[in-house]
């Protein structure tokens, strides 16, 4: 089968394309026939290898897990004897992140790391759910408990977790102002952000503005800058961003609470958890995720250059049938 390898970290132009060995799944594993997959943080993080907690993850001199890419959708090809819930030529989706192995054209996972994907999505729709959606849903719902008509903020809000983020918070009737480069601010305003900020020009923890709650993908500022946006009994969320930054976040958590009636929370991703719930907004036509590019498996260093500098908007996909 052909898939997208590295033998060293550093920069997308290291990643090979290339023939290698399909995999055969194990008692508890289905292989997949890989038809789309997104890009995630992990991968870039993966692949560069510049962080320690990513080296811990993936070794600390050479990687050792070789192919990238977690969030996929596609079809049952094999299942081994103990798999009960998948047959083959069944559709599904979901984030295998530490396994990973999805930019290739099959991967093997264990079948808990997949959900039956919607027959009203593309595979592309569907790779571009899993990880994102449940930051998502895990930073709004279950950590900001989000209610009606309140003011929110989510910074990073042209990538994939806020351009779904935002989808989600306008069930709840919210105002939401959107924090992001320049290029994007039209875009933003199209997927329906009440207010943009252009973080290259303004900076919203010093514009005077407070929010009920602040959901961040970035976490690139102190977390005592994003307490001065705050209101009272408010609620910041992180994602992801810089690990300092979150560590101080949640390091700090029990301080703020107690010192200034503020909420911190860092979301440690519980994977696939919020699939179902996912399938079901889109399918009520309450989500639809964006896809940025058309991209094929040989393209995957391309999209991931894109991804790097941060110019995609929403997620992007690489298409592999």
């Amino acid at each position: 089968m052909k898939a997208v390898v590295y033998e060293n970290y550093g920069s997308p132009d290291l990643l090979q394309f290339k023939e290698v060995e399909k995999p055969l799944p194990e008692e508890n594993d289905a292989l997949v026939k890989v038809c789309a997959v997104s890009i995630n943080d992990w991968d870039w993080g993966l692949l560069q290898g510049t962080s320690i907690v990513n080296r811990l993850i993936n070794g600390l001199l050479k990687p050792n897990k070789k192919i990238l890419g977690s969030d996929i959708a596609g079809r049952i090809e094999a299942v081994g004897k103990n798999v009960k819930k998948f047959k083959p030529g069944d559709e599904v989706f979901g984030d295998l992140s530490g396994r990973w192995g999805g930019f290739a054209e099959y991967v093997c996972t264990n079948e808990n790391m997949l959900e039956f994907k919607s027959t009203k999505m593309t595979f592309e729709e569907a790779a571009a759910l899993p990880q994102a959606g449940t930051l998502a849903v895990q930073g709004l719902i279950d950590k900001g408990k989000i209610k009606k008509n309140q003011k929110i903020l989510i910074n990073g809000a042209g990538g994939g977790v806020g351009t779904l983020g935002i989808q989600i918070s306008k069930l709840y009737n919210a105002e939401i102002t959107g924090v992001d480069c320049t290029e994007k601010l039209s875009f933003m305003q199209s997927l329906g952000y009440d207010h943009v900020i252009d973080y290259t020009k303004e900076d919203f923890t010093k514009n005077g503005q407070s929010y009920d709650l602040i959901l961040d993908v970035k976490t690139n500022r102190s977390i005592f800058k994003y307490l001065k946006a705050l209101k009272p009994d408010g609620i910041y969320a992180t994602v992801g961003g810089s690990t300092s930054r979150l560590l101080q976040a949640f390091l700090m958590t029990p301080f703020l609470k107690l010192s200034q009636r503020k909420n911190i929370c860092v979301v440690a991703l519980k994977q696939n958890k919020d699939l179902n719930y996912l399938r079901d907004l889109f399918d009520s036509g309450e989500l639809k995720p964006v896809i940025d590019g058309a991209f094929t498996l040989d393209e995957v260093p391309k999209a991931l250059k894109i991804f790097g500098k941060g110019e995609h908007k929403g997620k992007l996909v690489i298409t592999v049938e």
